[in-house]
């Protein structure tokens, strides 16, 4: 569990990192949204009725089990992994930064909560450092609802193939950098 948590204690800094310097007012409507941040909203989406079905059964193995298979693979070593070169190196003023921004700030929100009854501590550091407040806290907030307008099957199922070329891709260039 230690590992488990040390990772997803990174994911969440990372995140705060990331966000930093966005501004709510910065945000990218849906309809605006690049189709990878929109792949992003679509993952939020399914998760969420993971994390509630995962509660309503008491199963906080299977909160974590979720959260950390998402954070590590679809955040860490899928999304970020794309879309840093956006965040570190597009002007602040970008449209794709701005997106990937709104999205992870979406992201940051819901994980943040749904982690807050298991990781309490952190989920609460995370929260007011993204959030300071004197009377804020992570703990006094319910689940946030997912619009049901994220959900995208279409788009899941295109970027399937994207994914499973990308990870052959991914593989033969491992094999000649070693």
């Amino acid at each position: 569990f230690v590992e488990t948590y040390r990772k997803l204690r990174n994911t969440l800094r990372w995140m705060l990192g990331a966000l930093a310097h966005f501004e709510p007012e910065h945000r990218v409507p849906l309809d605006d949204l690049p189709e990878l941040e929109r792949l992003m909203l679509h993952h939020l989406h399914g998760l969420d009725r993971q994390i509630r079905a995962a509660y309503a059964a008491y199963d906080y193995r299977k909160v974590v089990g979720h959260l950390t298979q998402f954070m590590n693979t679809e955040l860490s070593a899928f999304y970020f992994d794309i879309r840093k070169d956006a965040l570190y190196c597009e002007p602040y003023s970008s449209t794709k930064r701005h997106a990937a921004l709104s999205v992870i700030d979406q992201i940051f929100g819901c994980v943040t909560v749904w982690l807050a009854p298991i990781l309490s501590f952190s989920a609460e550091e995370a929260w007011l450092a993204r959030y300071p407040s004197e009377q804020g806290s992570v703990h006094v907030l319910t689940f946030p609802e997912v619009p049901a307008t994220w959900r995208d099957d279409e788009l899941a199922a295109r970027w399937e193939i994207v994914r499973a070329v990308r990870r052959v891709v991914t593989g033969a260039l491992e094999l000649e950098r070693a």
